[in-house]
């Protein structure tokens, strides 16, 4: 069993993934010393609500900040905000996705600013270690908080919602639980980290993929050339330009190529792929920062002895990168479409159209390009900014919105396009290099070769390529680590 060491500070997002592709019980390490830092916020949580106003634990929350709550009530009182707020709707979340918020959510619960009960803690951690997943549903929130898959998560936990998976003993909630869970945006996260991982997956099997293109259609070398790129360094170009040197063994002086400059599919991938590979690289930083960070509203800061009202659920970082990250895989993805439509044409490869290898008039692989525009035209509705909306909601007292939880939703569908428009490219230049005969022994690329070679039918007539598309899908995971 994998084990997941949370303590509010160091969880990772590779462990936000094992969390979400773990069935069943997840092993959790809690240090001693998590625990108690929450404990005592709770404790100055309980005290400051005697001695002043704190959102949520004394009041209503958003336009109703001013309504008092009565410590007689202050029970019943969260017990009708999770009520009210667990109004999700749509398909149901999946479960691995669920496993990951609620590990997000324990960890920043475990950094000590929710003043949150030891009780709830403890319940969360422990439907964790059993495999015990809460039904939530996919719509309720627009990026300031994940309000309506929290509540239905508390509510299971307090025994009064179904549990998708296993289940738990219903635990009290406690006074002033209530906002205090549901204070974060650990679904978004979940989302958002689960596909930034994925795109970073998809980004390193592109050079493979990119590569068999190359070696199919004979590209030019000088395009990935060190002093090229040591001329205008961007971190992400420069990189994809020695990954392409390595896979292609070009690192000492190439033989030239057949064209003294390529289609831009391959010559200006460096430079496309370069802000992917830098965009990604900054959503998972931002990504590490969320996941470890105490973000409810108000903090209870144990420091400091005091509440803090502040506007941390607001997730505009997330957002933001979320964005940058779909809009520079669209320009790859096209890249990708681009090299397929070379690697169907006869002037590129000295091939016959859509590489055919039938009698007179046969397709080969020409549908493969209407699967990959079909892909890439689904890729560029989810890569449009969701950055350049807002929303005014709670008589509008809350008059901004970041939109993160579409914007993660946005990148799960770009995964999606992305990848079948890699495996698309991969049969094809996979076609392209067993027509020729291409030995490729010497080159890392023959690793990537030999692997498509194994799971993608050989043969060459005409014939339904759904399943070499599945397999090409499938291999990505395996080519990102060539």
């Amino acid at each position: 069993m994998a084990v997941i060491r949370v303590d509010g500070r160091t969880l990772r997002c590779a462990d936000v993934v094992v969390a979400a592709e773990t069935e069943g019980p997840l092993g959790i390490e809690i240090p001693a010393t998590a625990l108690r830092a929450a404990e005592q916020s709770w404790r100055l949580a309980r005290e400051l609500s005697t001695q002043r106003v704190v959102y949520g634990r004394t009041t209503g929350v958003g336009a109703n900040k001013e309504d008092r709550v009565t410590a007689e009530d202050s029970a019943e009182h969260g017990l009708r905000l999770l009520r009210s707020h667990a109004g999700g709707s749509g398909d149901k979340m999946p479960a691995g996705q669920v496993k990951a918020m609620m590990l997000i959510r324990l960890n920043q619960l475990l950094a000590g600013g929710s003043g949150i009960s030891p009780t709830l803690i403890g319940a969360l951690a422990e439907a964790l270690r059993h495999g015990a997943v809460p039904v939530v549903h996919r719509l309720g929130a627009i990026g300031t908080g994940d309000l309506a898959p929290l509540a239905e998560t508390a509510l299971a936990l307090a025994g009064e919602q179904p549990w998708l998976t296993g289940g738990m003993p219903p635990v009290k909630v406690h006074d002033g639980d209530a906002l205090a869970f549901m204070s974060s945006n650990a679904a978004t996260l979940a989302e958002a980290t689960l596909a930034a991982l994925r795109l970073d997956v998809l980004t390193r099997a592109s050079h493979a993929v990119a590569a068999l293109s190359y070696l199919a259609l004979d590209g030019n070398p000088e395009a990935y050339a060190g002093p090229v790129h040591e001329a205008r360094p961007h971190p992400g170009q420069v990189a994809c330009a020695a990954e392409m040197r390595r896979l292609l063994g070009v690192e000492s002086a190439p033989k030239p190529g057949k064209r003294l400059q390529d289609p831009f599919g391959l010559r200006a991938f460096p430079q496309v792929q370069g802000p992917a590979l830098d965009a990604i690289h900054y959503l998972r930083d931002v990504l590490a920062i969320e996941i470890n960070s105490s973000t409810e509203n108000p903090m209870i800061s144990a420091a400091y002895g005091d509440a803090y009202h502040h506007a941390h659920f607001h997730t505009a970082y997330v957002s933001a990168a979320l964005d940058q990250a779909r809009a520079t895989v669209h320009q790859v993805a096209e890249l990708s479409a681009a090299r397929l439509g070379d690697l169907v044409e006869p002037e590129f490869t000295g091939l016959r159209p859509f590489l055919a290898a039938g009698p007179p008039g046969s397709s080969g692989v020409m549908i493969l390009e209407y699967v990959a525009h079909d892909a890439l035209t689904e890729l560029r509705q989810a890569a449009l900014p969701v950055t350049v909306g807002t929303a005014v909601v709670s008589r509008g007292i809350e008059d901004h919105a970041s939109f993160s939880t579409q914007a993660a939703r946005a990148a799960t569908a770009v995964c999606r396009a992305y990848a079948t428009l890699l495996a698309c490219e991969l049969v094809a230049a996979v076609r392209a290099l067993r027509l020729r005969e291409a030995d490729l022994a010497g080159l890392p690329a023959q690793d990537a070769y030999a692997q498509a070679c194994a799971v993608l039918d050989p043969a060459l007539e005409d014939r339904p390529l759904t399943a070499d598309i599945a397999a090409g899908v499938e291999l990505l995971d395996s080519l990102s680590r060539i």
